[in-house]
């Protein structure tokens, strides 16, 4: 299928109940509304398409773009696809999800993550953040470069007040998938998000709240699911 024939096919599938909802998430026009639960219809038939993720992403159309990274063949998404891609993840959407989801399963992830989070745009710099915390969350401990993923932490500790409120959330979001996917770290990340303390956020005119992360973690801990790292960063 072609990228024009996608988006004939999920225009009527919009709704503007759903549109006022996302719109309050920073997503902008052209976009339909379209549910995710209908785009993960198409992702079933599609699957893997790398030449149509990438159309889509370009049209503009944010429910395309965001359809964009479920069907992104991840392991052929270069860096200049993935620099083209966050630069163009203007809202919370798709700097925080589709983006990351896609970088953190590829071959550049950790690398990307790491340029990203120096970025001086809020957005960019929350991708990368968001792609960290992604990628921790699919790969084994053993795999892993624990030192640095410390240095971040106490990076986070040192910095997240004063960063930008998209990148700060991000930051938050971090701390708490090193502290719920990384055992070695787990205690580690406690630690820190008690120093910090409650950490708060403007996430645009909706209910999205900035968590605790000793809370959240500690309910992970609970349920007896530290450690058990998922089967894709997509969601």
């Amino acid at each position: 299928m072609t990228a024009k024939e996608i988006l004939a096919e999920i225009k009527p599938l919009g709704g503007d109940g759903y549109k006022r909802v996302i719109f309050n998430h920073g997503v902008k026009e052209p976009c339909y509304g379209v549910k995710i639960g209908d785009l993960q219809k198409i992702v079933k038939r599609i699957k893997r398409d790398y030449q149509l993720a990438l159309d889509l992403y370009d049209t503009g159309v944010y429910d395309a773009m965001y359809l964009a990274g479920m069907i992104a063949d991840d392991a052929r998404m270069t860096k200049k696809d993935l620099q083209h891609w966050v630069a163009k993840a203007y809202c919370r959407p798709l700097y925080g999800f589709a983006v990351p989801g896609v970088a953190a399963s590829g071959a550049h992830g950790w690398e990307l993550g790491r340029e990203w989070i120096d970025s001086k745009s809020p957005e960019i710099a929350a991708a990368g953040w968001a792609t960290l915390g992604s990628l921790v969350s699919i790969t084994d401990d053993a795999a892993l470069d624990l030192a640095e993923l410390k240095r971040l932490l106490q990076r986070v500790q040192k910095t997240i007040q004063q960063a930008p409120d998209a990148a700060r959330a991000q930051m938050n979001m971090f701390l708490i998938s090193v502290g719920c996917y990384v055992l070695p770290l787990h205690q580690t990340a406690l630690q820190i998000g008690e120093k910090i303390g409650p950490v708060t956020a403007n996430l645009g005119d909706n209910d999205c709240q900035v968590p605790f992360s000793p809370d959240y973690i500690r309910k992970v801990e609970k349920r007896g699911s530290l450690g058990k790292k998922r089967k894709t960063a997509k969601c």
